[in-house]
């Protein structure tokens, strides 16, 4: 059975594991809507919290803050997002994480896309990645980077191309992806066409319907989601499953049993 937990609060994401009978923590360090540079908040600091994880056998994602967009045309959004992600990627590996979550971004309506593929071809031929850079697919906007299957290829096709390390990855989202216009029913294949790789899901119900361009998140079978094509893509990409779903413990214990119930 494939490793699963929860996104949770930094505090002690080893105790929050521990809490959901959960084999992985997902957390932010720091606050998700700025681009204050990130801080560990853990009792004793990075070391520490590296240890405490290793002991209890734990692994550790980290979320990149949401106000990175590095695909922007707008230096006042890019150059900050590019040195938050840089920072980010840093911390994480100060506390031995196994990958930062990224979301894509977008550019301005009236921009070429084609340039904000090229600010993340420069992002990553710039960037140190101490560890893995999991990109992932968002639900809004018409000129985003990520949404469709389409922009994602071109994407993947730029990054590949800077990432001489094989240290770029995909994080799938179910809730983004249903939301964006993409069926759940056979993702999981069409992704792997494109990207080769899936290191990462975000297993979550949508709360909007399909091509909503929504991201809001619900449990799982509570919401839009076809609950068949959901339980498919978390389970068959063969990657790590997060859900960042309402409720707290309670409310991850219940989604993580719903998908385990359905890998039997």
């Amino acid at each position: 059975m494939t490793s699963m937990g929860a996104h949770v609060d930094q505090t002690d994401p080893v105790a929050e594991a521990q809490a959901r009978e959960a084999q992985l923590s997902q957390f932010f360090l720091g606050d998700p809507q700025s681009y204050k540079k990130p801080e560990v908040r853990y009792a004793g600091g990075a070391d520490a919290l590296r240890a405490a994880a290793e002991a209890a056998g734990v692994a550790l994602y980290v979320h990149a803050p949401y106000r990175i967009n590095v695909a922007s045309t707008n230096n006042r959004i890019r150059i900050p997002s590019r040195k938050l992600l840089d920072q980010t990627m840093q911390a994480a590996a100060s506390i031995g994480a196994a990958g930062v979550i990224v979301h894509a971004g977008h550019v301005g309506n009236d921009d070429d896309p084609e340039a904000g593929f090229d600010n993340w071809r420069k992002a990553v031929e710039r960037m140190e990645l101490p560890v893995p850079m999991l990109i992932e697919n968002t639900a809004g906007g018409d000129n985003a980077m990520a949404r469709r299957l389409d922009r994602i290829a071109r994407l993947w096709e730029t990054v590949a191309a800077a990432d001489d390390t094989g240290r770029v990855g995909f994080c799938l989202d179910t809730c983004h992806a249903h939301a964006g216009g993409n069926e759940l029913a056979g993702l999981v294949e069409r992704i792997m066409a494109i990207t080769g790789r899936i290191d990462l899901i975000h297993a979550n119900d949508s709360r909007d319907a399909f091509d909503s361009g929504a991201d809001r998140h619900t449990n799982l079978g509570a919401g839009h989601c076809d609950p068949d094509g959901l339980a498919e893509t978390a389970l068959t990409a063969g990657a790590p499953i997060v859900v960042e779903t309402p409720g707290g413990v309670e409310g991850h214990v219940a989604d993580l049993a719903w998908l385990r119930e359905r890998a039997t």
